[in-house]
């Protein structure tokens, strides 16, 4: 279990330099411009590549239990270590829903047998279940999940009094998803009645409006301001949204962060007409000021994390009229590569991806050991051609669902290697080594 990697330049901490890497036993033994051993070690020339820390990914939903007709943690998973994602944190809007300390210990259980990436799974809030919530382990949880808004799962907190006491009582990080109910409801019917039958996916930021995201968004910031919550909203949308979040005070100072995710910083309105419900995400893609104010937001650090919010479905329930259709895309495997499409663009730099994907989840969830290039840190590294490119194609997709909102795009910049722990589990477009991932810890203080 040792590699040495020559020559690469690594991108880590606001820096872009030129070194060798050893990596032993699980961890980064040594970052040295000449590094040589006597033992035998497994060589990998770097010239010419690029080495970041493996990205974290805080918001996925791998669908295992009860959904595995749509994905697995084995298979999603996967998929991530091939797009250079080396820990996840997963949603509780599984089959049953993660409402009880067993039910999110079982799910631990799975990940600890069939996953390829580091990884944690948050528990979920109901409106009932505030004892369950607070048993919950700070060390060995990422952290509380939220539905301010309905979405896949039905897993919606809509009682004021059970918001009230999970911000007040819960001493970790609450993660929410932030859609005001009444107002997508009423937005519904006011579009079924206008347009029924023909109803279209470029409907869906009209219904699931700016209006009904910045209600609840702000709902959930005047909530955590109140009671000092340590709250992260999740999948920002929209322009407006970006108003509620500071960039004064470092993140580790901060009690209130964001998320932006990939599809909000790629897709429009526009390309509905082309993607239809391949890109019908809640919250909605909206228009391309909402998706350039946000990456803004990104670069300003109003907006803390860089996320997938990987939610596959399969190609039969997608292709389903749009008011069948549910929500949510699978994204894990072709996150990094878009960004660094961005990166192509001239709209961010190689040390703000790393910045935003791998050291700021780190610092926003307290993970210990990981997000860094570091001596003495978990060897999660991944090793990338920035001028590779490469079509996605059905036949090079690793989602158990078989499709993808990015199909027919080429990317510039191609994942060749991703080690976990130490070991080298993506090789030059093979997987290898499965279930090396390990539980995440965090630091509570």
């Amino acid at each position: 279990m040792q590699t040495i990697i020559h020559n690469a330049t690594i991108i880590n901490e606001g820096r872009k330099f030129v070194s060798d890497i050893f990596l032993r036993d699980g961890i980064i033994e040594r970052i040295d411009p000449s590094i040589s051993v006597k033992h035998k070690t497994d060589e990998i020339a770097g010239d010419g590549l690029h080495l970041m820390p493996g990205a974290i990914d805080d918001q996925v939903h791998f669908r295992e239990p009860g959904l595995t007709h749509k994905a697995t943690i084995a298979t999603e998973s996967a998929a991530a270590v091939a797009g250079g994602i080396t820990s996840f944190m997963e949603m509780p809007n599984t089959v049953p829903n993660t409402l009880t300390q067993k039910l999110l210990e079982e799910k631990y259980q799975l990940a600890e047998k069939q996953s390829w990436a580091n990884y944690s799974f948050f528990m979920g809030a109901g409106n009932n279940n505030m004892e369950e919530l607070l048993k919950t382990n700070p060390e060995n949880v990422c952290g509380v999940k939220v539905f301010m808004g309905s979405s896949t799962g039905n897993m919606l907190v809509d009682n004021p009094v059970t918001l009230e006491q999970i911000f007040s009582k819960i001493p970790m990080l609450i993660a929410t998803h932030c859609e005001d109910e009444q107002t997508i409801r009423h937005n519904l019917e006011k579009y079924k009645a206008e347009f029924g039958a023909h109803l279209q996916a470029k409907h869906h930021p009209l219904i699931r409006s700016e209006e009904a995201c910045y209600l609840s968004s702000s709902h959930a910031v005047n909530l955590a301001k109140k009671h000092n919550t340590r709250l992260h909203i999740l999948h920002i949308s929209t322009a407006k949204e970006t108003e509620l979040f500071d960039n004064s005070k470092p993140l580790a100072e901060k009690r209130i962060t964001a998320e932006a995710c990939i599809h909000h910083l790629w897709f429009t309105d526009e390309d509905y007409s082309a993607k239809g419900n391949f890109i019908k995400w809640n919250p909605a893609v909206k228009t391309k000021n909402d998706r350039d104010t946000i990456l803004n937001a990104v670069l300003n650090n109003k907006i803390d994390v860089i996320a997938t919010d990987h939610a596959p479905h399969t190609l039969e329930e997608k292709q389903k009229p749009y008011i069948e259709a549910p929500s949510g895309g699978p994204l894990v495997q072709h996150a990094l590569p878009a960004m660094l499409e961005l990166y192509h663009q001239g709209k961010i730099s190689l040390e703000q991806i790393a910045e935003k994907m791998c050291h700021a989840p780190a610092v926003c969830f307290r993970i210990k050991n990981r997000g860094y290039i570091r001596e003495g840190y978990a060897a999660d590294v991944v090793l990338f051609n920035l001028h590779s490119p490469w079509k996605v194609e059905k036949n090079n997709l690793l989602y158990k669902c078989g499709w993808s909102p990015f199909e027919g795009t080429t990317f510039s910049s191609q994942i060749l290697h991703t080690f976990i722990n130490g070991i080298h589990v993506y090789n030059n477009g093979k997987l290898q080594h499965q279930g090396k991932g390990q539980r995440l810890n965090f630091h509570i203080h």
